[in-house]
This record gives C-alpha cells, structure tokens and sequence, in this order.
C-alpha cells in the first residue's frame, strides 16, 4: 500500500482551486527579489519583525513594522491602494502570516512571502544593516551553485 496515496489526490477542480487559492496567499523570496530588482511596483514588503531582528539584517527596501503595530501606524507607511506582502523569519515562524492577516483585516491585499528572512537570506540575496548592503554565502541545499530553480 502506498503510503503518499493512501489518501488520493484531489480531483482535478479542487487541485486547482487549492493551488490558485495558495498562489494568492503567498508569494516566495525568488519572485519577490525579482520584482525588486526590476522596479515593479504596486506592493510594499513588510517586515514583521522586532527591532532587534531587522537590526541583524533585513530585506533592501522593506519597511520595519512588527505585527503589533500594524493597525496603528499601516496607513501611515503603506501608501493606500498597495498589496502588501509580509515576511518573518521563516517557515517554522508565522509571524509573516499574522501580519498578512492584520493587513487583511485593514483592507489591504496581501500576501506571506514563504520561508521569510531565513530562505531570503540562505538563497544568498541582499541584505541590508546599518553597515550598508552586504550577500551572505548561498546555501547549496537551497540555491545550487549555478543552478536555477526556474520554476
């Protein structure tokens, strides 16, 4: 008996619906990097984070505001009409999906950028501290060496 399909697939309306819906709630390091790098606007990155972690590095461009600000002070940093996404550590932290949800609450569309700082950081893209913008060593086991997810 297998044991992935002890339990069968969905049928094919229900994969798709589950799969789009999960595409409208998250979005990952790799798309949101390239967005960055390419200028798109129209969303704002958010880093739900306490101080003293964006202090140990966060995403260029992010904006620092911890989930519990978020209903005080969203309006005052997220130009009205942006989608928002949301990053916390990583994907055993849910602090970026609390913070999709109180963006949600507040009207906003959002999004949880999956993996947060920790696969920002362990795909070896940019990060920022008060020393400026430096790379961390990639890990292999997340981005190989001159291998590309393409996906």
């Amino acid at each position: 008996m297998s044991s992935v399909l002890s339990t069968l697939p969905a049928a094919q309306e229900a994969a798709i619906a589950h799969f789009a819906a999960r595409l409208s709630y998250e979005t990952d390091p790799s798309d949101v990097a390239a967005d960055i790098g390419a200028g798109v606007t129209g969303w704002v990155l958010i880093d739900t984070r306490s101080q003293a972690s964006w202090d140990q590095g966060h995403v260029p461009g992010a904006i620092h505001l911890p989930t519990a600000e978020i209903a005080a002070r969203a309006a005052s940093v997220v130009p009205a009409g942006s989608s928002v996404v949301t990053y916390c550590w990583g994907p055993g932290c849910n602090g970026g999906t609390k913070g999709a949800l109180e963006f949600a609450k507040l009207g906003y569309p959002a999004k949880e950028m999956i993996g947060g700082f920790e696969y920002w950081t362990r795909e070896g893209l940019p990060v920022e501290t008060a020393a400026g913008i430096d790379r961390r060593a990639t890990d292999p086991l997340t981005a190989p060496l001159g291998i590309a997810c393409a996906c």
